[in-house]
């Protein structure tokens, strides 16, 4: 089974070397900023590096159980091979060098009164291989979505563990417990012939000498020692960035228990879309999450808006004084470190004549970013835009989460009007729940100029979108463009708008097509 060994083993290595750079975002972010001239199907695959890197990993598990279940049946063999008594060839390569010479080995079980087990757990490969095995098991387990929603904390920890897993498979190969023939021996001692006369061989036997062994160099750091060089440096990047001072100027308790953080930070420039990576020392010292800009790149400061949905959330909200119904001084805020901004589907939205902007819940928040950039653009009569047409769509099951967004909405929607280019700019508000005395005021105050909601002309609508009749009257009226569709959602409303995408594009060229993105963090 030794071919079922250094199979796999290769293509771990393969995979080993490419599982990181995935997750190097700074370097992800100058590939998607060098990009920009290039088509946007080429910008697009780097939206999938998520993807990509749990792939890569899930083939990893894959490759680790077969090298593992190949050197179990190879030691099993190794074992049977030393008690073997029938003076076959097996038994006779596993008696060389075991006459107490520095004659060189095949066999890694020394002796008979050894086993497997004792091998595993004293040389070098054994104890490596159950170390990465067992950090190996770890992080796959706790990156299981359950886990992951649930208990942050416990996926982000042994996520770590692959500092451990790669310092033990670079020296997993220094013990060379696969051996094979050197190349003098080789040439001594030809297999194909001496083979069937091992009973005879011997310094006495010129065509046949004993055979000399040596253990296979290490290769595993060479595939690995590029992507590590590349993901310290982003490392060293990311820390450097994230020594930078950030002050927070403003804290928001909106509805909906959410917060927004407005902040400055010198030399932070921005794109619409983007997302950072935020610490807070005094809630935890070694966790970073991930949260969209809602501000424009025009504004003076970026901000975020959070959503209390766990303890280091929660943690934010107390530090910031959200629990309190007193004015905080702004000294008594607590400190932030941020990394970014970073790059994402989003950014290429100014890219498409026709865009479709799908919000579910707090996934919102880039949109936010999008139309807060467009309504500048449309004050300081900005005129290279080219997009030409948003439709702009919101689930949400809580009437309070309209709130912090309805004065962007109306400013966006009087500015319109001002302007007179209403049509630029379609949204459609769902409410996905409601109970009884919602549902009777809504009745009560339906026939109000303004809907009583969200306070716009635009009434909100009840349940979910058709998205036959949605994708169906896009595609008629814009029957030659590319329209962006830009998702921050669940995975199943994700599976249904890219299943609409493909069945309302045009199988002709020059016909309408509907191009997805979906946000990934």
């Amino acid at each position: 089974a030794l071919s079922w060994a250094r199979a796999p083993a290769a293509c771990l290595n393969f995979n080993c070397m490419l599982i990181l750079l995935p997750v190097c975002r700074n370097l992800l972010s100058f590939l998607r900023g060098s990009c920009q001239c290039c088509s946007r199907n080429i910008t697009r695959q780097l939206d999938g590096n998520l993807t990509f890197h749990k792939l890569v990993a899930y083939m990893i598990a894959l490759h680790t159980a077969i090298h593992i279940l190949a050197h179990l049946l190879n030691f099993e063999w190794f074992m049977d091979a030393q008690l073997d008594a029938n003076n076959t060839l097996p038994y006779v390569l596993s008696q060389i060098g075991n006459e107490g010479t520095n004659r060189s080995y095949l066999n890694p079980i020394r002796s008979s009164e050894t086993s497997p087990t004792i091998v595993a757990f004293t040389t070098i490969a054994g104890l490596s291989g159950v170390v990465i095995t067992l950090a190996l098991i770890l992080m796959i387990t706790t990156s299981m979505e359950v886990i992951r929603r649930s208990y942050f904390e416990v996926f982000w920890y042994t996520h770590h563990l692959f500092v451990i897993f790669y310092i033990g498979l670079v020296i997993h190969g220094v013990g060379r417990i696969v051996r094979g023939q050197t190349e003098q021996s080789l040439q001594d001692h030809k297999p194909k012939i001496c083979a069937s006369q091992f009973q005879q061989w011997g310094p006495n036997n010129t065509d046949c000498p004993v055979p000399d062994f040596a253990g296979n160099p290490p290769m595993t750091w060479k595939w690995v020692v590029g992507p590590m060089f590349l993901y310290v440096c982003e490392r060293l990047v990311r820390f450097w960035r994230s020594q930078q001072k950030v002050v927070i100027t403003k804290v928001v308790t909106h509805p909906s228990k959410t917060i927004e953080l407005q902040m400055k930070k010198k030399g932070f420039k921005m794109e619409v879309g983007q997302y950072i990576f935020m610490k807070c020392p005094s809630v935890s010292q070694l966790e970073w999450h991930p949260f969209t800009l809602t501000s424009a790149p025009e504004e003076d400061h970026f901000s975020v808006h959070i959503r209390i949905v766990g303890d280091w959330t929660q943690g934010i909200f107390e530090a910031c004084g959200g629990n309190k119904k007193e004015f905080q001084e702004a000294w008594k805020l607590p400190k932030m470190a941020v990394d970014g901004p970073f790059g994402t589907a989003s950014e290429d939205v100014f890219r498409y004549e026709v865009v479709m902007l799908v919000g579910a819940g707090i996934g919102v928040t880039p949109f936010a970013s999008i139309l807060k950039s467009v309504w500048y653009r449309y004050s300081n009569n900005t005129t290279d835009l080219v997009t030409k047409k948003i439709y702009f769509y919101w689930l949400c099951r809580e009437t309070q989460a309209f709130e912090w967004f309805a004065d962007l909405l109306q400013s966006l929607e009087g500015q319109m009007l001002e302007r007179g280019n209403a049509d630029f700019l379609s949204y459609n508000i769902y409410l996905t729940s409601w109970n009884e005395a919602e549902a009777a005021h809504f009745t009560v105050h339906h026939e109000e100029e303004k809907d009583p909601i969200t306070g716009l002309k635009q009434k909100t609508l009840y349940g979910r979108p058709n998205w036959d009749n949605e994708f169906r009257t896009i595609a008629g009226n814009h029957p030659s463009s590319r329209v962006g569709v830009f998702l921050c959602g669940p995975q199943g409303l994700a599976t249904t708008l890219g299943r609409q995408c493909i069945d309302y594009s045009d199988a002709d060229p020059r016909g309408v097509h509907f191009i997805f993105n979906k946000e990934n963090f």
